[in-house]
């Protein structure tokens, strides 16, 4: 695929630090094929109006992160707001869905803005209201108070049930759009910070629009209805929603691990019963989480709704189930997407020959095969530290050194400072009865 020297460079830079590049994925994607017709189904069917829950399960390395994004960008294509949210014991425990709601907003992307897209979407919105009302009604372009009367009054009908069920909703946008017009600058911004479920708003904001409190647990699965309103009105078919690391929640006290297993069950019961049309909502998570004691199987009709048949050979696994199985790298992807990196990374290079001539193939087999001995013979735990190495240490040079050969110059190190703790748990194991299997 044709790729900007820009974008191949951004995705080099983060597979040196050893993370998942935010964008270009189709670049490096292996093994994903399977997945694709189902899930541009799903986007479409969500853009049509509708609304989907999937289950990505996978163990550390499988690339569940890596598919999340992917599936991003295969949303961001078809002009879908995305958002990602990694779910942690004390940054955003799933139990308190008004913080999930808050990390969402602040992480809201869409097409054209990478970051902090709410602004702009809530502007191009009234932009949208405005025209509609304008060539609807004979109002008078000039008279503003008319304009914005008969646009608050549209408003209030798009938005519909989320007016009964969260009027605080309603009352904010109004508040919001009276203070641009009045100058209030700073006004306007703490109203657009209190709809995206940021705490600690002044009093003199709230009195302005007449709203009281922050936006709770209940509170927030309106505003996302809201929310939801607003972007299909503004020309975004819908919201992918990914909440990432869920399994982090069998680490939690008891009882608030309950309250968090509740949650999801409550946020599935809601995307089925229709009430979030155009949300895609993606979880990601082990499978210890879906299948042991401490996750899902806690909750009987969440275990019951995310039930797939994983008996069956991987082969056959269906990606329209609500729940999906990521098969994870073996030494044949692992090498595959190695070359894809090492020819990504010659669209900068200094002399594209050179890198091509003594990193080929072979070498890339090699370093991938002597990785994968140096993390427990478990390849699955090896796509980070291997790309992160061959860029890092092996193509960087190869770059800048015009008599580097890393045959002959580069013995493979890895110490345990740069390992996350799975991969320093297999590194450390002393023979293969030390490495957990998955049976």
């Amino acid at each position: 695929m044709n790729i900007s020297r820009q974008r191949s460079q951004d995705i080099i830079d983060a597979l040196r630090r050893g993370t998942v590049p935010q964008y270009g994925l189709d670049a490096l994607a292996v093994g994903l094929q399977k997945f694709e017709k189902a899930f541009d189904e799903e986007l479409e069917k969500v853009a049509r109006g509708g609304a989907v829950f999937k289950a990505v399960r996978g163990e550390y390395g499988s690339g569940k992160t890596f598919v999340t994004r992917w599936l991003r960008e295969r949303a961001h294509k078809l002009g879908f707001a995305c958002s990602e949210v990694q779910i942690s014991e004390t940054e955003t425990p799933l139990n308190r869905l008004e913080t999930v709601y808050r990390r969402l907003m602040e992480r809201l992307t869409t097409p054209d803005t990478p970051a902090g897209a709410f602004q702009n979407i809530v502007e191009s919105w009234f932009y949208t209201l405005e025209e509609d009302v304008l060539s609807q009604q004979e109002i008078d372009p000039q008279d503003g108070e008319a304009l914005i009367a008969a646009t608050d009054l549209l408003m209030e009908k798009r938005l519909g049930e989320v007016v009964r069920s969260a009027p605080a909703f309603a009352l904010t946008l109004r508040a919001y759009r009276k203070a641009l017009v009045e100058g209030k600058d700073e006004i306007a911004d703490g109203l657009l910070a209190w709809m995206a479920g940021q705490p600690n708003i002044s009093a003199t904001v709230k009195r302005y629009a007449n709203i009281k409190g922050d936006i709770d647990h209940f509170g927030a699965l309106s505003f996302l209805q809201g929310i939801l309103t607003i972007l299909k009105d503004s020309g975004h078919p819908g919201l992918l929603l990914v909440l990432d690391e869920v399994e982090t929640l069998q680490r939690m006290r008891g009882d608030v691990r309950d309250k968090s297993l509740n949650a999801l069950r409550q946020l599935m019961d809601e995307v089925d019963s229709g009430r979030f049309p155009g949300l895609y909502l993606v979880i990601t998570g082990t499978p210890a989480f879906y299948d042991g004691p401490m996750g899902v199987q806690r909750l009987a009709p969440l275990a019951q709704r995310l039930a797939v048949d994983f008996a069956t050979d991987a082969r056959f696994d269906n990606p329209r189930a609500v729940q999906i199985r990521l098969k994870g790298f073996d030494l044949q992807a692992l090498e595959e997407v190695g070359c894809k990196v090492r020819n990504l990374y010659q669209v900068n290079a200094a002399d594209a020959v050179r890198i091509s001539d003594k990193v080929d193939d072979n070498y890339v087999a090699q370093l991938a095969q002597a990785v994968t001995g140096n993390l427990g013979g478990k390849v699955g735990i090896a796509p980070r530290i291997f790309l992160k190495k061959l860029v890092g240490d092996v193509l960087d040079r190869v770059d800048q050194f015009d008599d580097f050969s890393p045959r002959e110059h580069y013995g493979l190190t890895i110490s345990d400072l740069e390992l996350n703790d799975v991969e320093r748990a297999v590194k450390s194991a002393k023979n293969v009865d030390d490495i957990e299997l998955d049976l």
